[in-house]
């Protein structure tokens, strides 16, 4: 691998971008170097049936055979940051990487091998573009490279981190949108299987507990059951000392261990593996005196509770932002809305946020942080810090507008959702116009041809999801049974003409280019500009995708 020489070898990098200054100290306060080699890193055998990998496989199948041909390469990162998937289109590249020790199995964290697109998503906990002299090490600095962390769709845990690379000048501003769409296919594969593996484990526990007096739990990778002597004999200390163990029980087949439980009582517990099931496993736990064939453990049960970080959902409006925040919540559930501010009163807003934080349980929203003042934002600020509080859940614009103190409140956030336009996810249109379609039919037998869902997809909405949802009852209240045709649809949404398939990268790059055109108001010099791009390169991809309307 051709790497050349680079000038910028001081502590500070260039651009002046916080979070890549950030990385840069934390890299170098862990004693890393811009022109050592990588010798922390501790390449370890990878498990090929993760659920990750097994996730994420088709998925990038797709997205590696879009990128043929481009120059592009890609790379998975578990929860520990290590590789568990390398693609490159460039075989130098990968022989470069091979050199460098860059191989799966070896961690990526900032701590190893300083700022890069996989380990500096895990310290910032969001997406990361990173622009070849940003790179702390100098033979990455010939790469310009974008990560995107994978988070569960259950437990919103980081599972990994998905990277795509490409040399500095053949990289593209509109890197993001394909990744986050890859991204979001794995996640909705880590769904399903969890699903299936909720079965399995459902199944063994149902058949453990049925005729068993015992207290019996089974632990999977994003779920907890109990029988009801469980219930009474262990505590949520107990409960959680056991998913430690489930994390990794001690033998690969049956094992028996003795704890003490949360009351003092010494408790005798079998731990069985469940096939079928993720790291799942099957615990019985029997409160009797100690035997000699049982291995003492001893482990310290206290459990500090802390209140977990907020979580931010953000995104143009009209895209779903506080029905996903309200999904995202767990009951009971209380709803600040930055409005009733507006309404109501400054002083009636403080008093029910702050008596909805006393409790410590459930979940508090506050739907636009983005329109509160100064002193309400104080107010939420200061109860982040809170050692017990609700599950707190925000919802704003998009990021990047935030500033002030909303970016302050923001920036506490370490789980963040960023909702893209409906325009640049068009996949999803379908789906969402029959489960709209569901709640306003005026009966089960109404429902959307194959014309119209056609029609539907072809359009680029930019009213979001409040314009679709607008066109469906419109078409819903044309049909009181039946197909709802093209022709029950508005006369602007009746568009059909097929367009030319796109590669996944096309697609990628033309919804960028709307969202742009959009939010410029059509102005294609500031489209430009804000994309990175010359006027006369977007007038051209304008044309060759056949983007109209602008």
């Amino acid at each position: 691998m051709q790497v050349p020489h680079a000038a910028t070898t001081h502590d500070d990098p260039p651009g002046g971008r916080a979070d890549i200054a950030a990385s840069w100290r934390r890299a170098s306060l862990a004693g890393v170097e811009h022109d050592g080699p990588f010798s922390r890193l501790d390449p370890r055998d990878i498990d090929p049936n993760s659920s990750l990998l097994v996730g994420a496989g088709p998925v990038l199948d797709q997205l590696e055979e879009s990128l043929v041909g481009t120059g592009y390469s890609t790379i998975l990162g578990d929860r520990e940051c290590r590789v568990v998937r390398r693609w490159f289109d460039d075989p130098q590249t990968r022989d470069g990487f091979d050199l460098l020790n860059l191989r799966e199995g070896a961690s990526l964290l900032e701590d190893a091998v300083g700022t890069n697109a996989l380990g500096t998503v895990f310290e910032t906990r969001h997406p990361v573009l990173i622009n070849g002299p940003e790179h702390f090490a100098e033979v990455l600095r010939r790469f310009s490279c974008y990560g995107h962390p994978i988070r569960h769709p259950l437990t919103r845990r980081i599972e990994g981190v998905l990277d795509i690379s490409a040399v500095v000048d053949r990289a593209s501003p509109l890197l993001p949108p394909l990744i986050a769409r890859a991204v979001h296919d794995i996640e909705e594969r880590l769904l399903g299987g969890s699903r299936l593996s909720e079965k399995s484990l459902l199944a063994a526990f149902q058949a453990a507990s049925g005729h068993c007096r015992d207290a019996v739990l089974a632990i999977g990778e994003d779920i907890v059951m109990c029988n009801q002597a469980a219930s009474d004999l262990l505590s949520p200390s107990d409960i959680a000392l056991l998913r430690v163990l489930a994390e990794d029980p001690p033998g690969k087949g049956e094992s028996a261990l003795r704890l003490t439980l949360d009351s003092g009582r010494a408790a005798d517990v079998t731990v069985t593996r469940v096939s079928g099931a993720r790291r799942g496993v099957l615990l019985r736990v029997v409160e009797r005196a100690s035997g000699p064939h049982l291995t003492p453990v001893t482990i310290s049960t206290t459990v500090v509770m802390r209140a977990p970080a907020p979580t931010l959902v953000s995104g143009p409006p009209g895209t779903g932002r506080s029905t996903r925040a309200r999904h995202l919540a767990v009951l009971p559930t209380k709803v600040m809305r930055a409005a009733t501010a507006l309404l109501e009163g400054e002083a009636a807003w403080a008093k029910e946020f702050a008596g909805a934080m006393r409790r410590s349980e459930g979940s508090v929203v506050v739907d636009g942080i983005d329109l509160l003042s100064d002193e309400l934002l104080d107010l939420v600020i200061e109860a982040v810090d809170q050692r017990s509080r609700p599950q707190l859940i925000l919802t704003s614009g998009p990021v990047e507008s935030l500033t002030g103190r909303a970016a302050v409140l923001a920036g506490a956030a370490t789980v963040r959702e960023e909702l893209t336009p409906l325009g640049a996810r068009r996949d999803e249109v379908r789906d969402l116009a029959a489960s709209m379609l569901r709640d306003v039919a005026a009966s089960e037998s109404v429902h959307l041809t194959p014309g119209a869902l056609h029609a539907l997809a072809a359009h680029s909405w930019p009213g979001n999801l409040r314009e679709l949802k607008a066109v469906i009852a419109h078409a819903a209240a044309c049909r009181s049974s039946g197909g709802i045709a093209v022709s029950d649809l508005p006369e602007g949404y009746r568009l059909t003409t097929p367009v030319r398939h796109l590669s996944a990268l096309d697609r990628a790059e033309r919804d960028a280019i709307v969202v742009a055109l959009r939010a410029a108001d059509g102005n294609k010099v500031q489209a430009a500009r804000e994309l990175g791009l010359s006027r006369t390169t977007l007038y051209a991809r304008i044309r060759q995708l056949r983007i109209e309307g602008f």
